[in-house]
């Protein structure tokens, strides 16, 4: 038999692969065999842990309150302990006690003045209110929402009522007290607002700072509308008191009020919101003597989302009329403002306003005024407000006056409707 040598060289390289073959594929099973056995291990510490979360359960079939644990608890924070478990009381944790609190919010407002206003002049620095808000969904049906106000003077109750968000017919009721849907600014909250003071119609006409404001009854219900138009009607009754506009003698002296709103969007940046107002009360002289209020208001917002989100403009016109009967005569009173706010970008804003108002008991008296207002923001949080005021008053006085203002908001506070 003959020698070949290529021949053996190929048997032997063959060989050496198929050895090398071997040694891999048993390496590999090794590998496996290690990893299946991890696994294994996993899953028994899996289920003696889940073992003994339901042991210490107090529902679990087997468990009594005498059980004790077999080994000793893994000390705080060591590896492999479970998590600490927060205490029960009363058959609930600490966590699913939160559930049941309510929203709790506080509004603060610091305001100062420098200049001269004798008629109706602000301390140098005051603070006007802080405003503790208390608002949680009740249950299915129903939701409240409270704002208690504390200033320098006391605390009283600004607003307090319940609302009925499920009746049948899409009606929309409220009882408590409340703020008068009249307008726009007698339902913004003092820290709402735009500037820093209320509108001379506000003060004349209005109430001044508490506005319309009694406890009512408020019904409202979204009307049937043109695409793209929303319409609401509100109808109130309130006891008859609010600030020194409407006063009752009697238990029968109570007030009405109707508003109707219009809100459509004119393009996609802008839109325009129209409302009308009516209210009735009794005033001071007695039930036989009757206020009506009329009022007429229009705002105007634009705001292009796509191309600035912290650019925006809002122009408001706010018309109201006063007829005030009185025993040798009816007073009849007229008021207005107008008012243009234009954010720059996220940190500022730039506005103003014009006042035009007659008083309520003395119509040949006229008031008016005209207002500057830049307005810094910090965060959304938080506000720094300067206001140059000049007003002419009736009685041939002027005021220059210059207001500052600092706002902020302290936990979750809920939004003001739109």
């Amino acid at each position: 038999m003959r020698f070949r040598p290529r021949a053996s060289c190929l048997m032997l390289v063959a060989l050496g692969l198929l050895l090398a073959s071997a040694a891999h594929a048993q390496t590999a099973e090794e590998e496996l065999a290690a990893r299946l056995k991890a696994l294994e291990e996993r899953v028994r510490q899996l289920e003696a842990e889940l073992a003994g979360l339901r042991a210490r359960s107090p529902g679990a079939p087997g468990a009594t309150a005498a059980a004790t644990p077999t080994t000793a608890p893994a000390p705080t924070g060591a590896p492999g302990a479970a998590p600490a478990q927060l205490p029960v009381y009363g058959g609930a944790s600490a966590a699913a006690s939160k559930v049941f609190n309510p929203d709790i919010s506080l509004a603060g407002n610091f305001v100062g003045a420098l200049g001269r206003n004798s008629v109706n002049p602000l301390p140098v620095l005051e603070v006007p209110e802080a405003e503790l808000g208390l608002q949680a969904i009740i249950d299915p049906f129903a939701r409240g929402d409270v704002f208690l106000s504390f200033g320098e003077e006391g605390v009283e109750l600004e607003e307090g009522y319940l609302t009925f968000t499920s009746l049948p017919g899409g009606v929309l009721a409220k009882v408590g007290k409340m703020r008068s849907e009249f307008g726009v600014v007698n339902k913004l909250h003092t820290h709402n607002l735009p500037w820093i003071d209320r509108p001379l119609v506000t003060e004349n006409l209005l109430g001044g700072e508490d506005g319309l404001n009694d406890a009512s009854l408020s019904l409202s219900r979204l009307l049937p509308a043109p695409k793209n138009v929303f319409l609401e009607a509100t109808i109130e009754v309130g006891r008859g008191d609010s600030a020194d506009v409407w006063q009752s003698s009697q238990r029968s002296d109570v007030s009405l009020l109707g508003h109707l709103r219009g809100y459509g969007d004119l393009s996609e940046e802008t839109n325009l919101d129209l409302g009308f107002s009516y209210g009735r009360g009794h005033n001071d002289f007695g039930s036989s003597f009757i206020t009506d209020l009329y009022g007429v208001d229009a705002t105007i917002r634009w705001k292009p989302l796509r191309r600035a989100l912290y650019r925006s403009f809002l122009a408001r016109a706010e018309l109201v009329w006063s007829r005030r009967r009185e025993p040798l005569d009816t007073q009849t009173a007229f008021g207005m403002y107008t008012s243009a706010d234009y954010r720059l970008n996220r940190r500022w804003t730039l506005g103003g306003r014009f006042d035009w108002s007659d008083r309520a008991r003395d119509p040949s008296l006229t008031d008016k005024g005209v207002s500057a207002i830049f307005t810094y923001w910090p965060s959304e949080f938080s506000q720094l407000r300067w206001q140059y005021r000049f007003v002419d008053y009736a009685e041939g006085r002027q005021g220059h006056e210059l207001l500052f203002q600092f706002l902020y908001i302290m936990g979750a506070h809920g939004a003001h409707p739109f």
